[in-house]
């Protein structure tokens, strides 16, 4: 951890970009993609924390980035209540995995069931240091809001630099 409390990645570690696709075997074997397995090397931890904060897309989180993420939602303060609401959502459907030798992590039963992952086709995005792991449903339902008022999005973000 840097000064700030954040997670230092190493330097040469960049996360691939784009959404890369997985699926999720009968066993609850999510089957990570080379560059996301490369990635997730890059820690130099075959350890992580599977879980959701949200209820509709799984989470794998780097075990040093999670212990982080972990200290943060255990600091006191105004929104003491909210933090511990989040840790309990991550408890509750989260557990350690390791991913094996074929490059494959285990889904948390609870978690692979009450977002419909189990037999289904994903699609992985590396963000904020973490795997976003989204099922068919969730994905074609988010692709579907992003398109919506498209033109209107990017002319407002080209106002703001976007190139």
């Amino acid at each position: 951890m840097d000064e700030a409390g954040k997670i230092s990645t190493p330097k040469a570690l960049e996360a691939p970009r784009g959404t890369l696709s997985g699926r999720v075997d009968e066993k609850g074997r999510l089957k990570l993609p080379a560059a996301i397995a490369q990635y997730l090397d890059g820690f130099g931890e075959r350890k992580v924390f599977v879980t959701t904060l949200n209820t509709s897309t799984a989470l794998i989180y780097p075990i040093s980035v999670w212990r982080g993420t972990e200290a943060m939602l255990q600091e006191a303060g105004e929104d003491a209540d909210l933090r511990a609401d989040v840790a309990f959502i991550a408890n509750h459907y989260g557990e350690d995995s390791d991913i094996d030798a074929q490059g494959r992590v285990l889904l948390p039963t609870t978690l692979r069931r009450d977002l419909e992952l189990e037999r289904d086709d994903v699609h992985l995005l590396c963000f904020k240091q973490r795997i976003e792991v989204i099922g068919s449903k969730v994905y074609a339902e988010r692709l579907e809001l992003a398109k919506s008022g498209l033109s209107e999005k990017l002319k407002a973000l080209e106002r703001k630099g976007l190139r």
